[in-house]
Formats: C-alpha cells, sequence, structure tokens
C-alpha cells in the first residue's frame, strides 16, 4: 500500500483558528469532516488516517507552531518510512489571489517560516507543496496583522467552495500523482 504524508499547517490555539496563516489545517479538517474521521492527538500534532484506493494518507497537523513545523514533519516521514516525492504540505501564500491553488514538486520557501523549517530540517527544497492563496490585501508594514487577521465576510462566503477543491486537489496527488494534479488544479 502506498503512503502519502499530507501535512496542513497552522498554528495551535483558539486565537489562530480563523487566521488566514491557518489555511492548512482548515483544508485538512474539511477532508477529516467529509470522511467522518476524527483527530487523534500524538506526538508533535494531531494525526489521522484516511484511506483511498489502495493508499493510505497520513494526514497532520503538527501542534509545533508554524515556525517549527519541520520538526513534526521531519518526524512522521521518518516514523511511517514515507519517500520525500509522497510527501504534500499545505500551506497559505501571499502572493497567490484569494482562494487561487498552486501546487508544485518543488520550490522555494518564499519567505514562508513554515516551509522554511521544512526544508531546513529536510536538508531540500525538493518536496511537493500545495500553496492556497490569501492574497496581499494589506498596507505596507501590516503583512503580519494581515497574515493572523480573520478572514473577512467576503472570503468566508467563498472559503467552502475553495475548501472543497483543495481536498480534491489531495485526493489528485496521491491517486494521480503531481503532474496531473498540477495541470488539473493549479490556478483554479
Amino acid at each position: 500500500m502506498k503512503k502519502f504524508l499530507i501535512a496542513g499547517l497552522g498554528n495551535i490555539g483558539a486565537e489562530y483558528v480563523n487566521t488566514r496563516h491557518n489555511i492548512g489545517f482548515k483544508v485538512l479538517d474539511r477532508l477529516v469532516q467529509q470522511e467522518g474521521l476524527s483527530w487523534e492527538t500524538a506526538k508533535l500534532g494531531a494525526v489521522t488516517e484516511y484511506k483511498i484506493k489502495g493508499r493510505t494518507l497520513i494526514l497532520l497537523k503538527p501542534n509545533t507552531y508554524m515556525n517549527l513545523s519541520g520538526k513534526a514533519v521531519k518526524y512522521w516521514l521518518d516514523k511511517e518510512n514515507i519517500p520525500k516525492e509522497n510527501l504534500l504540505v499545505v500551506t497559505d501564500d501571499l502572493n497567490i489571489p484569494f482562494g487561487a491553488l498552486r501546487l508544485k514538486a518543488k520550490g522555494s520557501d518564499g519567505g514562508h517560516n513554515g516551509l522554511k523549517s521544512i526544508q531546513q530540517l529536510l536538508n531540500t527544497s525538493e518536496y511537493p507543496r500545495f500553496r492556497f492563496g490569501i492574497s496581499d490585501e494589506f498596507k505596507k508594514g501590516k503583512q503580519v496583522d494581515y497574515v493572523l487577521g480573520e478572514w473577512s465576510e467576503d472570503e468566508n462566503n467563498k472559503l467552502p467552495e475553495r475548501l472543497d477543491k483543495s481536498v480534491e486537489a489531495i485526493k489528485s496527488f496521491a491517486l494521480a500523482g503531481i503532474a496531473d494534479t498540477m495541470s488539473n488544479f493549479n490556478g483554479k
């Protein structure tokens, strides 16, 4: 059975639940809700297993806070003996319009502290990532407030459909691979 690690990045704590920076958690929560699964508290995060057509997806929400996400990702990759190409990191991206999806087989951290931590601990930038656009609608010097701010009413109204599309992309990654998933979901 082929195994995958799907790591949704975010920050633990009630004050972060509905923030833009926690979209990785929100996407995985949507998948868990749709499939009737539940989270278990485990080492370095909340974890659950989702099986689909001969594949096992280990879903992970690190509890290490964003800046130390690499610690949890590396631990679960090693523990489950999952190759880096079967890792998918779900995160927010300021450089993409709200709700747009962008999957890549590898790339830079783009200044994202969660990706920076993962790259540092895995000692490579060659792992798949899934960026969910949160746009850059903030005033100069207000980036942190924006990223850690809650969704606008308009964003909240559009979020359910975007979360469903994100869940489809995750399933596609496990079933069809990164290349097909990129061509079917990027920019959509």
